[in-house]
């Protein structure tokens, strides 16, 4: 029989460094290669267990791995080509760091002899991935590729959490590995807590002073749901998440734990004269610095750290309560789907109708806040389900994280609830969608316009003139959405009312063999 004899080896580096990633927990690749990639692409065939999913854009992979990570609290990895391919999924990059999420990048450069020529796409990798790495390493040697590949992904899963990059040359990838050590990955410490902590805080909420927890991380849990609301019944105490989460579990009789306001005054507002709690949570600042506001939205004297992210603040939570001897939550009564009268769309009956369809165990994607907002406030009454937000403030996550959730979890309903100009950000995550044949159930607020940059806009005393309108306004000429879907090979939906958004989110659930999208256009 003839062989392909472009494969690499059964040995290569490129076979070592995904049997590594496999060895080490890694199932999942999503990848944009390119020609220094090719040995990392013949050996996917030749590693079982390891999962490739193409991205046709680098922001959609990394925003994916991403998702991923939040979901199954293990790294996919993705696979990148050179600096400017990871230039390219670096805004996503971003918003993974700050979720702390775990991630494994996989760089290939160059082969080592042939950098110094300085090639067309030779680059500074290690500057570009430094900002939006927990740890970086380029392999120096091929007797390191298997250390250096579980050296990553147990950076990557180290407390509290960040994506690590690995920089393969080529030349590494194609060579025959010499023997070396394989040792396994040690596995990450199970998070804990501070006892002493916890005696802190419980002589402050003891004491009757104004209180606020300022939940993050795993405060965000169930379990951290559950025991914040436990305190906050025993001791009057006011419960805020921050305001970009992670991940939070939301609805089902949860506590409706709000998130802490987006813009400064009335954070403050919130804040002022309490002791502010933080329970897996940073130290609240202001997104944008205004002039005459602190950056600070609660003075530094004002704060208590109960866990740190990365922490068991959920077990902390549920240690605090202990202390305060909290009785448990009563079972709440189900909650009554909203009523929603026939009607033009509005954010309001957009973010309700949602909540009345989401079925259990659902995940929602969220980024836009025309519509994401006021869902977030309705979904407390909805069944329960899992909300994921753009903790990083790079638009272009929406899209991909629903992907790389639906990856993780093929079990639950993904949806991504979406504004119409950070969709078009990674609006190729369509097709990945639709080759994976994964189910989610795409949402585009279309308003036709930066809605969040004409508030600023105002919010800066600025009356827009002509060509400020006309960067903050996408109506010239309007996206086709579903002809955007269909040349993606998704079906589309189109919704005015609420009656057409509810029709829509009926069928979208029957819908189940792959993706499909709802354009929403608002009154």
């Amino acid at each position: 029989m003839r062989t392909n004899s472009l494969l690499p080896p059964p040995s290569s580096g490129a076979v070592v460094v995904l049997q590594a990633a496999a060895a080490a927990g890694v199932s999942v690749c999503f990848a944009n290669p390119g020609t220094t990639e090719m040995p990392l692409v013949g050996a996917l065939d030749q590693v079982p267990g390891v999962r490739a999913i193409l991205g046709l854009f680098e922001g959609v992979c990394t925003g994916a791995a991403d998702g991923y990570g939040r979901m199954r609290g293990q790294p996919a990895s993705t696979l990148l080509h050179l600096g400017p391919g990871l230039a390219n999924g670096l805004a996503n990059l971003h918003n993974a760091r700050r979720a702390r999420t775990p991630i494994l990048n996989i760089v290939g450069d160059h082969a080592s002899w042939h950098l110094r020529y300085d090639a067309p796409l030779t680059s500074d990798i290690e500057s570009l991935a430094r900002p939006v790495s927990a740890w970086y390493r380029s392999v120096k040697t091929p007797e390191h590729l298997w250390q250096d590949t579980v050296d990553g992904i147990q950076a990557a899963m180290a407390s509290p959490g960040g994506g690590a990059t690995l920089v393969v040359p080529v030349d590494f990838q194609q060579q025959a590995a010499p023997d070396q050590a394989r040792p396994e990955a040690t596995p990450a410490p199970a998070p804990a807590f501070d006892e002493a902590r916890v005696g802190e805080v419980h002589a402050v909420v003891k004491d009757g002073r104004d209180v606020v927890l300022l939940l993050g991380d795993r405060a965000l849990s169930e379990r951290g749901h559950i025991a914040a609301g436990r305190i906050a019944a025993a001791t009057g105490a006011r419960l805020f998440s921050e305001t970009f989460p992670a991940r939070t579990e939301r609805g089902g009789g949860l506590p409706d734990i709000d998130r802490l306001p987006y813009f400064p005054e009335a954070a403050i507002a919130a804040l002022k004269d309490a002791v502010v709690i933080l329970a897996g949570a940073l130290p609240p600042v202001a997104y944008f610095g205004y002039e005459g506001l602190p950056s600070e939205l609660a003075p530094a004297d004002s704060l208590v750290t109960l866990a740190q992210p990365g922490e068991a603040a959920d077990l902390a939570l549920e240690r605090l309560a202990e202390r305060l001897q909290a009785p448990s939550l009563p079972t709440p009564p189900a909650s009554p789907p909203y009523s929603v009268p026939d009607g033009p769309l509005t954010p309001q009956t957009v973010g309700r109708l949602l909540s009345n369809a989401l079925p259990p165990h659902a995940i929602v994607s969220v980024e836009g806040g025309t519509c994401g907002y006021p869902f977030v406030t309705a979904s407390a009454r909805a069944a329960h389900h899992t909300i994921l937000t753009n903790t990083g403030g790079a638009i272009g996550q929406g899209l991909p994280v629903a992907l790389g959730a639906a990856v993780a979890c093929p079990e639950r309903r993904v949806f991504a609830l979406q504004s119409d100009g950070s969709a078009q950000y990674t609006v190729q995550s369509l097709w990945t969608m639709a080759r994976e044949r994964l189910p989610v159930v795409m949402l585009i607020t279309s308003n036709r316009r930066y809605g969040i940059l004409q508030t600023e806009l105002g919010r800066n005393g600025i009356e827009p003139g002509p060509q400020a309108r006309r960067l903050t306004l996408l109506d010239d000429p309007p996206f086709d959405w579903p002809a955007l879907a269909q040349g993606y090979g998704v079906p589309a939906l189109v919704a005015s009312t609420t009656e057409e958004l509810r029709q829509a989110l009926a069928h979208a659930l029957e819908h189940t063999q792959g993706p499909l999208l709802i354009e929403m256009r608002l009154a």
